[in-house]
């Protein structure tokens, strides 16, 4: 079903300019990208994670600009989700380091956190400049971008307004309904949990959401498969092991609960996500090893042309144009000084050398990953983890251990992290548009606009949930921020947890040498297993539909995934904001007995089975209806 690069062509020709980078565009895509920042800023606090908003806000973008304007073009609703994305970036990238800072005694002022995040965003959107024709590009076909695939597909099906649109508009329907049940009036449980209690109380484990499901089947069988297999090492092995030969002792670091008293839950958390960490660093050195030639390929082109003076190239189509390689680097360097000389940042220089190549290395990784599992499952909080690391062994090792050293690590983590959340969003954005037919350029510089609502707000939001709930209580835990906090002491008295570490690199070394794909299976360690086994179960889906569908009708059931996805997605940003304004709770106990979920789960799958194979039947329909007329 793939096409290769060369043989693509986008859904607007490079030869069309149709209106794209309008204000109204802009304007709309400002005022969502502030909304979906607000709502994923709680979201990301309360449950360790965000939700991608490019979907959504291309569902709202179409429904909007239709009902109050004419002759809306397809690229500029795809310009209103770029910059709406932005916000859901740029709160994952706050929210999962930030609070850190709060833990440690030292709360920047708003405006601090305006600042770290528009340069870290900046950051994060140039870094991906050169990167953009080798992941986007020249790896079409092999990296599926599930968002961004799913986000163009439900762009051109309300173009079209056919019937693949009523697939997509009947699988956002139901995934909206679902998510609402589900999180917002709480009929049933979101993750379920089957515990074996003569396997050391193993769990499996399902998060019954349309959005995993629906990315499964876009994804396809092999990658969810690898994903499932890393999970299953690590909570029906690993987690096992250390319960059966830890049992016997008290407490074992990073942990404070002996062995004998966690529960599976517990010990990945305190153990498991550290070997994830290792497995996750490695298997992106790996990839990063893969284009080294093509990143140092543009980065010679970068300075050749950055010499050239301001000449401009002609005859570079319309889709394949980026801001200029000689802007990326002015840019790049002029925020590198930035985060150097202003005072109240208190970065040497050191640190920012780091940040330089901490932030590429993982931009490189991050934009990959985002290609492989999509922006929601993207472990950016475990590469930050792993900047985190590598900076506090840096300062350990130079004899930097007072405080201010500590607070410039998480600082430092801060603009790293937030640039690797931009990159995932820009990724996405970047592959929708090249599916498209938009223009590179005005994507990027639209990225850079969203940056400005969002980043205004987030601050602001962060101390106001403070204030009202409390930031690391069971209100707020935010678990991200509690890890990197344990990090950065743990290093600096040297009780770091390194052999952990250890181990999940030397995993995926041997996932390496065995020629499987050493990112997927480090995300599926990394992740929860809950999100494994439903991805996992939405690629079975794919496989087995896929053995009997024609093309077609697997292009149906990416719409009606893609719908599942999207419906997921919106509502879960509204209940969020809900939450917020606590119109619903945030948490509350199910209605219904956990069986009831699973069953409705397989509801979905059963939805997309029908979905795909109901639209065969069409045809037929109405040849026979002609007939007896």
């Amino acid at each position: 079903m793939s096409t290769r690069a060369e043989e693509f062509q986008p859904h607007v020709p490079s030869n069309r300019s149709p209106r794209e980078f309008s204000l109204r565009a802009i304007i709309l895509g400002m005022c969502l990208g502030l909304l979906f920042g607000v709502g994923n800023a709680y979201l990301g606090l309360k449950i360790g994670t965000t939700i991608s908003a490019s979907i959504p806000a291309a569902v709202m973008s179409m429904a909007i600009l239709r009902t109050f304007f004419k002759r809306v073009t397809i690229l500029e609703n795809n310009i209103v989700q770029t910059v709406a994305a932005v916000g859901e970036g740029l709160a994952a990238g706050v929210i999962f380091t930030i609070p850190a800072l709060f833990f440690l005694g030292d709360r920047p002022s708003q405006y601090l956190i305006f600042f770290l995040s528009m340069l870290g965003g900046l950051l994060g959107i140039l870094f991906m400049i050169p990167l953009r024709r080798y992941i986007i590009v020249k790896e079409h076909g092999k990296l599926p971008f599930p968002e961004g695939t799913a986000c163009a597909e439900i762009l051109k099906a309300g173009e079209k307004d056919t019937g693949g649109a009523k697939h997509a508009a009947f699988g956002l329907l139901i995934g909206a309904v679902y998510k609402l049940a589900m999180s917002g009036l709480h009929y049933f449980q979101e993750v379920i949990y089957f515990k074996i209690k003569s396997y050391k109380d193993t769990l499996i484990s399902f998060d019954c959401t349309p959005a995993l499901l629906g990315v499964g089947f876009i994804i396809g069988p092999r990658i969810t498969s690898i994903m499932f297999a890393g999970g299953a090492l690590a909570w029906w092995v690993l987690i096992p092991l250390i319960k059966e030969f830890g049992s016997q002792l008290t407490t074992i670091y990073p942990s404070t609960i002996a062995v004998a008293d966690m529960s599976a839950l517990q010990v990945w958390d305190s153990y498991i996500r550290y070997i994830g960490a290792g497995t996750v660093a490695i298997g992106g050195i790996l990839n990063l090893v893969k284009i080294i030639p093509v990143i140092r390929k543009t980065i010679s082109g970068g300075m050749k042309e950055l010499f050239k003076g301001l000449s401009v190239k002609v005859g570079i189509e319309r889709t394949d144009r980026d801001i200029s390689l000689r802007w990326l680097i002015l840019g790049s360097l002029a925020i590198i000084l930035i985060l150097w000389l202003f005072p109240a940042i208190q970065l040497n220089l050191l640190t920012v050398i780091l940040i330089t190549i901490l932030g590429f290395f993982f931009v490189c990784v991050t934009s990959i990953t985002v290609g492989i599992v999509g922006s929601t499952s993207n472990p950016a909080s475990g590469m930050t983890i792993t900047t985190l690391l590598i900076t506090c062994i840096v300062f350990v090792l130079i004899g930097w251990t007072e405080r201010v050293y500590l607070i410039a690590a998480i600082t430092m983590s801060a603009v790293v992290n937030v640039a690797i959340t931009l990159a995932s969003t820009t990724s996405q954005d970047l592959k929708t548009g090249f599916l498209l037919g938009a223009t590179p350029k005005k994507q990027q510089i639209a990225e850079m606009i969203g940056l400005i609502l969002p980043g205004l707000a987030i601050g602001g939001t962060v101390y106001l949930l403070n204030e009202a709930y409390g930031l690391g209580t069971p209100q707020l835990p935010a678990p991200q921020a509690t890890l990197m906090a344990l990090i950065a002491k743990g290093v600096i008295l040297q009780k770091l947890p390194i052999v952990l570490v250890m181990i999940g690199v030397v995993i995926g070394l041997i996932i390496a040498v065995l020629r499987i794909p050493v990112l997927p299976f480090a995300i599926g360690l990394y992740l929860p297993l809950s999100l494994s086994t439903s991805m996992a179960l939405g690629g079975l889906t794919s496989f087995f539909i896929s053995r009997k569908a024609t093309d077609d009708q697997m292009q149906s059931g990416i719409l009606a995934s893609s719908g599942l996805v999207a419906g997921d997605a919106c509502m879960g940003v509204i209940v969020a904001l809900l939450a917020v304004l606590q119109i619903v709770p945030a948490q509350a106990t199910a209605l219904l007995h956990p069986s009831y979920t699973f069953f409705f789960y397989l509801l979905l799958v059963a939805f997309l089975v029908w979905i795909v194979f109901a639209k065969n039947d069409t045809p037929k329909k109405k040849k026979r209806k002609k007939k007896r007329k």
